[in-house]
């Protein structure tokens, strides 16, 4: 199979929550296989846009800021990308939230936010970019960042995995309608990793161990382990992959 399946030379991304963690990594991904990139975040992304035109000065970037939960948020990002940039041919999903607290202290507030913006956002961002892409005509590749919670419970994360539970099965609902006009929708499920959002469960001395014990790679996951699986959900490599949910957890989910 020739490399060049994985380019995306001429292609524009659009990833957001790249500030930091996963979607910076992604972002940095999809820059080094070609990619220029629209970089969103709640503050403006500069750093990683700093660290792509620093590797590759040539590689376009623009940086977004707006916050997921305003219901006009999505269309304008989608938008901006294009008038920035030119054109949408990849957008990754990837902002979210967690708030961990026993279901019975888990609150509207928080219900409502995690749901907001992990699953309501990713829709209308989703639905924006389709519609830019059919109408433009040439397919694309839509990418969501789902998680293991799309298979499993977690605990005192109701909000969290219901969500994450929702990308899934959006990701399923839109590659069966967009597949026949090139689109391809995918997600990726990644395990545990040093991010942000598990600073508490690896602040929890016991539950680091418990964790780390049951992966089998012996080690939690770093945001550049998602760089593969986000370059190739993005590229001609993956143009019969569609409605898939990539697990990247160093074996968690076969153990």
């Amino acid at each position: 199979m020739s490399l060049d399946l994985f380019r995306l030379d001429g292609k524009v991304a659009l990833v957001t929550g790249a500030s930091r963690g996963l979607g910076a990594a992604m972002a940095i991904a999809l820059a080094s296989s070609g990619a220029d990139v629209a970089l969103h975040a709640t503050a403006l992304p500069t750093a990683t846009a700093a660290d792509i035109q620093h590797a590759w000065p040539g590689r376009r970037t623009h940086v977004l800021a707006a916050d997921l939960r305003n219901k006009d948020a999505s269309a304008r990002l989608v938008e901006e990308t294009v008038a920035a940039l030119g054109r949408l041919d990849i957008l990754v999903n990837n902002a979210g939230v967690i708030r961990r607290k026993p279901t019975i202290d888990h609150d509207d507030e928080m219900w409502d936010e995690v749901l907001a913006i992990n699953l309501t956002s990713v829709f209308r961002l989703c639905r924006a970019a389709g519609r830019h892409m059919l109408e433009r005509g040439g397919g694309g590749k839509i990418v969501n960042v789902s998680s293991l919670l799309a298979f499993q419970g977690g605990v005192t994360v109701p909000g969290y995995a219901a969500a994450k539970g929702g990308v899934a099965q959006l990701t399923k609902a839109l590659a069966n309608e967009w597949a026949p006009h090139g689109i391809n929708v995918n997600a990726i499920a990644p395990g545990y990793m040093e991010t942000d959002v598990t600073t508490a469960l690896r602040s929890d001395a016991t539950r680091l161990r418990q964790i780390t014990e049951r992966i089998p790679a012996g080690r939690w996951g770093q945001p550049r382990d998602l760089a593969g699986a986000a370059i190739f959900l993005a590229s001609p490599a993956s143009d019969y992959v569609n409605g898939h949910l990539l697990v990247v957890d160093g074996g968690w989910m076969g153990r």
